[in-house]
């Protein structure tokens, strides 16, 4: 399948052979999947420590049947204060928890290689289905072709004025103005400092890292990652595909290198 390029200033360059990994099919369980496992990667342990609430003067009588009373344990003390008020168990005031998370617990979720592989590819496919990128909430009224590849020359690009000029040029301002106006949360989220979330916009993939990156940053949900840092958590944040995405031309000769067993076996069948 060929794909036009476009220069900086949105103008159309030449058209290029896409390479095979676009063939992928579109697996959005195998996304989901791959974004469930990666995210885990970053959580933090939860735990409590051993002795929270235990670390009182509290025990029952020994027996603890036959006083007329209940087997709970019992603060001690001299007259006065918690004294008799039950102490280190679940049920009580000051007590500890019943069940408390422990730091043993295991988080961080596993998924097969191949698969993990192929939730990539099927992402970067996706990324040329103006239906998916639409369904997601993007405005790209204006665009045409999909995926959107632009010459190099936008690697070297290192200020923002220079950036505003091509997201006009290239018909992506309205995506990014979309998160100018977002409705304020309520509830915990708010209460916790959560009150507004950022949003996703454009994604640039570049061959490398570069000053891109810094020229984007005053860019509300523009994001800029390296062909090899690339994942399914940039493509598809909140494992809903899929994200509206530009290719630099270079970036893509370093996807056409991405190897995966069933691309070895698309180029068997072609």
């Amino acid at each position: 399948m060929k794909v036009v390029t476009l220069s900086t200033n949105g103008t159309k360059e030449e058209e290029i052979e896409l390479p095979l990994i676009f063939s992928t099919p579109f697996r959005k369980d195998l996304i989901h999947k791959a974004y469930t496992n990666l995210d885990s990667h970053h959580f933090q342990r939860q735990g409590r420590h051993p002795t929270a609430g235990m670390d009182v003067v509290a025990r029952s009588n020994d027996p603890p049947t036959g006083h007329g009373t209940a087997r709970i344990a019992r603060m001690r003390g001299g007259g006065g204060g918690r004294q008799g008020e039950g102490g280190g168990v679940a049920s009580v005031r000051g007590g500890r928890q019943a069940h408390p998370p422990t730091v043993d617990k295991v988080i961080y979720k596993k998924i097969n290689k191949k698969e993990n592989k192929l939730a990539l590819c099927s992402a970067i496919a996706a990324t040329s289905s103006k239906e998916l990128v639409e369904s997601r909430g993007h405005k790209i009224e204006k665009i045409n072709s999909f995926p959107i590849i632009v010459s190099d020359k936008i690697e070297s690009i290192s200020k923002a004025k220079e950036m505003s000029k091509l997201f006009d040029a290239l018909n992506l301002t309205q995506d990014i103005n979309r998160l100018k106006s977002r409705k304020p949360r309520t509830g915990k989220s708010a209460l916790r400092g959560r009150g507004k979330k950022k949003g996703k916009s454009v994604l640039f993939v570049t061959k490398s890292s570069t000053n891109l990156a810094k020229a984007c940053g005053s860019f509300r949900g523009v994001e800029v990652r390296a062909v090899k840092d690339l994942s399914v958590l940039d493509l598809a944040p909140g494992s809903s595909p899929i994200r509206l995405t530009v290719f630099s031309k270079s970036a893509l000769d370093e996807i056409g290198k991405i190897k995966s067993s069933h691309l070895e076996l698309m180029e068997k069948l072609k």
